[in-house]
C-alpha cells in the first residue's frame, strides 16, 4: 500500500493560500483597468502570469489526483518512492528527488514515468530553467506511451512557457482541441487560446471563447468572472453569469 505524504494537507493549504493571494492581486488590477477601459492592455501585460498561475495550480491538483489513481494499480514500493520524491521536492532537496524520479521514469511504467517527468519539469521551473522545463513537457506531450491526460497537461505547460516565443497560431493549434466545454482542461487551455487569439487579431473568436468559459460551471469561479469581463470588453455579451453554489450548500 502506498504511503501518503504526511505533509500533503499543509502543502495543499499553502498552495491554495498562495494561489488565492495571486488571484486577488490580479482581480484588483482588472477592476482598475475596467474603470479606465484598459482591460486589453492589462491582459497583454498580465495574461501570461494569470495563465501560468492557473496552469500551475491545475497541474498540482491534477498531478495529485493522477498519482492517487495510479497508486491503486501499482506496487506499494513505487507509490512510496513517488511520495518520498514529492516530499523531497517540497523540501527543496532536488538532487535526491531527481534520483528517485529517474528510477520511476526507468521502471515505473507509463503512468509513473509521465508523473515523474512532470515533476522534473516543475523542478526545472523552480530552478529558473524554463527552456529545460519546456523540453521536458514537450517530450511528455509527444510520448505516445504516456496516458493522454498527462500528455494534455504537458502540452498546456509547454505552451504556457513558450507563449511569447512561438506564433499565436501555434498556441491555438496545439491547445484548441482542449479549449472546449466538457474538457477537464477547458479553463487553463481556454485562457491561453483566448489570449493567443487576441494576439493574432481574432478578437471575435477570443470574445466568443471567453463568453463560453464564463458560463461553464466546470471552470473555476474566479476564471469565469475574468472571462465574462474580457468577453464584454471584446464586444461579446457573455449572457447571464452562472450562479455560484454557496459553500454550505455544496457540501
Amino acid at each position: 500500500m502506498a504511503l501518503i505524504p504526511k505533509n500533503s494537507v499543509s502543502t495543499t493549504d499553502r498552495n491554495a493560500e498562495r494561489r488565492a493571494a495571486q488571484e486577488n492581486v490580479f482581480l484588483r488590477e482588472v477592476d482598475d483597468a475596467l474603470r479606465g477601459d484598459d482591460t486589453l492592455r492589462l491582459l497583454r501585460r498580465y495574461g501570461m502570469i494569470v495563465g501560468g498561475v492557473i496552469v500551475l495550480g491545475l497541474a498540482a491538483l491534477a498531478g495529485w489526483m493522477l498519482w492517487n489513481s495510479h497508486v491503486a494499480n501499482v506496487s506499494g514500493l513505487k507509490g512510496e518512492q513517488f511520495a518520498i520524491a514529492l516530499d523531497q521536492v517540497e523540501a527543496g532537496r532536488y538532487d535526491p528527488a531527481k534520483a528517485s524520479l529517474d528510477q520511476l521514469v526507468a521502471n515505473g511504467g507509463p503512468g509513473y514515468a509521465a508523473s515523474a517527468k512532470l515533476v522534473e519539469g516543475g523542478i526545472a521551473l523552480d530552478q529558473k530553467k524554463p527552456e529545460d522545463a519546456a523540453r521536458i513537457f514537450a517530450a511528455i506531450a509527444a510520448d505516445t506511451k504516456a496516458p493522454q491526460p498527462y500528455r494534455d497537461l504537458a502540452s498546456i505547460r509547454e505552451m504556457a512557457i513558450r507563449f511569447d516565443q512561438v506564433p499565436p497560431q501555434t498556441v491555438i493549434d496545439r491547445l484548441k482541441p482542449l479549449a472546449v466545454p466538457g474538457n477537464p482542461w477547458f479553463g487553463s487551455a481556454g485562457e491561453l487560446v483566448g489570449v493567443a487569439e487576441i494576439k493574432a487579431g481574432h478578437k471575435a473568436e477570443a470574445g466568443a471563447l471567453f463568453a463560453q468559459m464564463s458560463k461553464d460551471m466546470g471552470v473555476p469561479e474566479s476564471l469565469r468572472r475574468r472571462s465574462s469581463q474580457l468577453a464584454t470588453e471584446l464586444g461579446i455579451d457573455p449572457g447571464e453569469a452562472p450562479s455560484v453554489v454557496a459553500p454550505a450548500l455544496a457540501q
